[in-house]
């Protein structure tokens, strides 16, 4: 017998035994707790005699009862006897208002029930106020209280707050815990029985199988491991030597996610250390009185409030960078016109330019459709990240955005570049431009902001639509963004 049909009869034994042995308990504990398995509603309608209504009701209950005592007439009054019975309402109950052999008001919720025929009669001394009653199939517990709406007349009237009660359910509630308690004995025991059984039929198999996995955990990677059968265990280790092969690999992978990791938290402390060293400083000040007036104080805040939103920001654009890096974040591409869509995002910076003072400036587009699968979503955040970048760090007129788009057939790839007229990079900077965090000397400046992570982002997003992002700088001369999507070919 395989391994996957023991495990199924294990635990198909342990299931079934289990259920058996319960439903006879609780069977039993039926029977203890009625005297008779027949007797169960009849048990329960003592039980509610007793204690038909909640504390809640009581109360509602006992504010009735003062007024048939005390002023029988207001309960004549429906929009009085409408506000007892929401309340009542809310607490799952009801009210009922019976004049000589009427229902001069039954309650909201259950105005479909034909409640005449199933009222006791009245007992006028009130000896017996806490009952309970069956109308049709339903089951029901109520408090009532009978009075004279005129004592001249002797017209006698009784109130009633009800609450539909099922007593199978009340049992099922009450004894859930200890089912419960006495399935999982049960369960514990009868698997204890059936452990003894597989242990003895899988488990001693498997402790060769278990040294030689102590052995990889110590870090001996070079113990070959071969399977002595060809059931599930024999699978078991080939799929232990395929881990084996592959875990010096993954373990370079680690060490390299570690370093990564490293160097990540050494860059969040430095863009995190300047907004929260300001901000110490500004709340300093208000603290010590520095900023004695409104508009002082105003300056303060504004201040904090810029470097919170930096921080923020900082904090968002990591998160998204993430994901992207762990590959966590979905692209959804439709096919679209290059063209079209980066002249769109473009164009959705134009105020920008004009309170900028930027020219901006097209050159060299394609007259036809050059067809792409694109995430427009995260495309448009490339050409945002870049446009920012230029605006940016463009500090001396004219100031220049220049946008090209151009099919490199041969590649079978659109190109787009974003060129701006700024101070240029460095030639030892411009090699990791597209490093996260990493940001040329002046763009450290609070003045400029950033996180230090757009082209990053960018990057990830180029190519996780198959594309390449270069870029292109001198020193005092500008610097452009080159980035190419695949063209989608059409089949002729």
């Amino acid at each position: 017998m395989s391994i996957r049909f023991r495990l199924l009869f294990s635990f198909t034994s342990v299931v079934v035994i289990s259920v058996a042995l319960v439903m006879l308990a609780a069977y039993l504990l039926s029977v203890a707790a009625t005297g008779d398995y027949k007797s169960v509603r009849s048990f329960y309608t003592i039980h509610y005699s007793l204690h038909p209504l909640s504390e809640e009701e009581e109360s509602i209950f006992l504010d009735l009862k003062y007024l048939a005592k005390n002023d029988p007439a207001k309960l004549e009054d429906l929009s009085l006897l409408e506000d007892y019975d929401q309340k009542l309402k809310m607490v799952q109950a009801g009210l009922l208002v019976r004049k000589g052999d009427e229902l001069l008001y039954t309650t909201l919720n259950m105005n479909e029930t034909k409640f005449e025929l199933s009222l006791p009669k009245y007992e006028m001394g009130n000896y017996s106020i806490r009952n309970t009653m069956n109308v049709g199939s339903r089951f029901f517990a109520y408090a009532k209280f009978d009075f004279y709406f005129d004592t001249d007349s002797e017209e006698k009237g009784s109130i009633f707050v009800v609450r539909e009660r099922s007593p199978f359910a009340e049992i099922i509630r009450r004894m859930l815990p200890m089912l419960i308690g006495l399935f999982a004995l049960i369960v514990l025991i009868t698997s204890f029985i059936l452990y003894r059984y597989v242990t003895h039929k899988i488990v001693l198999p498997l402790e060769g199988l278990r040294k030689s996995a102590e052995r990889i955990k110590d870090g001996d990677l070079n113990d070959e491991l071969k399977p002595n059968s060809k059931d599930e265990i024999g699978q078991l280790t080939m799929s232990f030597e395929e881990m084996r092969r592959q875990l010096r690999a993954s373990i370079q992978l680690q060490l390299q996610y570690e370093e990564n990791r490293k160097r990540l938290l050494s860059n969040i402390s430095h863009d995190l250390r300047t907004p929260i060293t300001t901000i110490k400083g500004y709340a300093e000040g208000i603290r010590d009185g520095v900023a004695r007036t409104p508009e002082k104080l105003d300056q303060y805040a504004g201040a904090i409030h810029t470097r919170a939103s930096d921080m923020e920001r900082l904090v968002e654009e990591l998160f998204y960078y993430s994901k992207l890096d762990l590959k966590e974040e979905p692209f959804r591409f439709d096919e679209v016109d290059a063209v079209s869509l980066i002249q769109k995002f473009v164009d959705e910076h134009a105020l920008d330019f004009e309170r900028e003072g930027i020219q901006l400036k097209w050159v060299g587009l394609p007259e036809q459709a050059l067809s792409i699968q694109a995430d427009q979503e995260k495309l448009k955040r490339v050409v945002r990240n870049l446009l920012v970048n230029s605006i940016k760090f463009m500090k001396m007129d004219p100031k220049i955005i220049t946008v090209g788009i151009r099919a490199e057939e041969t590649n079978g790839e659109v190109e787009v570049i974003i060129a701006d007229n700024g101070p240029g990079i460095g030639a030892e900077s411009l090699p990791l431009v597209f490093d996260r965090f990493y940001r040329a000397d002046d763009a450290r400046s609070p003045s400029t902001g950033g996180s230090g992570l757009g082209l990053a982002i960018a990057k990830q997003i180029i190519e996780g639509h198959g594309g390449t992002i270069t870029a292109k700088s001198e020193e005092g001369h500008g610097t452009e963004i080159h980035f190419t999507l695949p063209i989608i070919r059409k089949s002729r």
